[in-house]
């Protein structure tokens, strides 16, 4: 790397703060994944949640985790595929869309891809025999990320690339982002006002809903308005998986999965768009509407002062060049 570029680099680290792009495959078969930073560890649930069915409070995450900026799409199952996914269908859309019709199963074991090309261990313990099944892990190699206390048998402790579970999901989509807070928006669009409907786009306060079935999903990177956090269709365009079973537990392999986030053919903001709707059905469940999207452990950016301090050296070195450049 030249000196401008490493120069450039450290600056634009600096200037980006949490963006990162991960690139999986190879050649002709590669694609990048974006994910945005999810901060303020140990925040608290949010206190205006629950009440009726919606018996619990959602959000609060003890660590540090990143987010999917988007929702996978069908490229992306189509990309994997090409470079070693297997078993993995989704076929209810095309191109930049989001991949739906895709079972719970199938959303964990992309998941499961993700980790296993790039070096790192599965996250899910499944079993492809004509159909997908799941094991939970032993205790210990269970994960202490996912759940509220105790261990996840969904999850390996050692996985880089997960499913989000329900907590890591809302709060990604609801929290103000404004430190360790139970304060959280109604919707993923940063307001407690219903968003605007749109067909596709990325203005601020829209999302994808009130459409009809023709019109489709908008692309994943053209799904509307972001979060606090920077992650674009949390509301609307297609409901996500979530790693959580429905009733939180995550002790029996084959229970209901929850799903949030509401979809393009829901007419109305309220309930389904607003934080405390959720929905859920079996793993092996498909709906034209259901896709996901995928989170990982956090990865550590360098501080200010490092940053800083490759910049000087990379100005430095640009510096001593020129100057060796003019002495020749």
């Amino acid at each position: 790397m030249t000196a401008v570029a490493a120069f450039g680099l450290a600056m634009g680290m600096m200037a980006a703060g949490t963006a990162q792009a991960d690139t999986f495959g190879s050649g002709a078969d590669q694609f990048t994944l974006d994910f945005v930073n999810v901060g303020n560890a140990g925040n608290a649930n949010d206190a205006g949640a629950g009440g009726g069915i919606y018996s619990s409070p959602y959000g609060g995450v003890a660590y540090g985790y990143r987010i999917g900026k988007h929702e996978i799409s069908e490229n992306d199952i189509a990309t994997a595929t090409a470079a070693g996914l297997a078993n993995v269908t989704a076929g209810a859309h095309t191109g930049d869309e989001p991949a739906a019709y895709i079972s719970w199963y199938e959303a964990a074991a992309f998941a499961n891809w993700l980790n296993t090309s790039s070096g790192y261990q599965a996250a899910y313990n499944l079993t492809f025999s004509g159909s997908w099944s799941m094991t939970l892990w032993d205790a210990s190699d269970q994960a202490t990320t996912g759940v509220d206390s105790g261990t996840n048998p969904y999850r390996h402790k050692d996985a880089f690339y997960f499913l989000p579970s329900e907590g890591e999901w809302y709060k990604a989509a609801y929290h103000q982002n404004d430190g360790v807070t139970a304060n959280y928006w109604d919707y993923a669009t940063g307001s407690n006002t219903a968003p605007t409907p749109v067909t596709s786009g990325t203005a601020s306060g829209t999302a994808v809903y009130n459409q009809t079935f023709a019109t489709g999903p908008a692309d994943v990177n053209l799904a509307g308005g972001l979060s606090p956090y920077g992650t674009m269709g949390q509301n609307g365009n297609v409901f996500d998986w979530n790693e959580s079973a429905f009733d939180g537990n995550n002790d029996v392999s084959t229970e209901n999965r929850g799903f949030r986030g509401g979809s393009w053919v829901f007419a109305q903001a309220e309930p389904s768009l607003r934080s405390s709707f959720r929905g859920g059905d079996s793993p092996t469940a498909v709906h034209i509407d259901v896709g996901f999207r995928v989170a990982s452990a956090a990865v550590p950016e360098p501080s200010a002062a490092v940053l800083m301090l490759m910049g000087l050296g990379a100005l430095g070195a640009l510096m001593f060049r020129r100057h060796a450049r003019r002495s020749l």
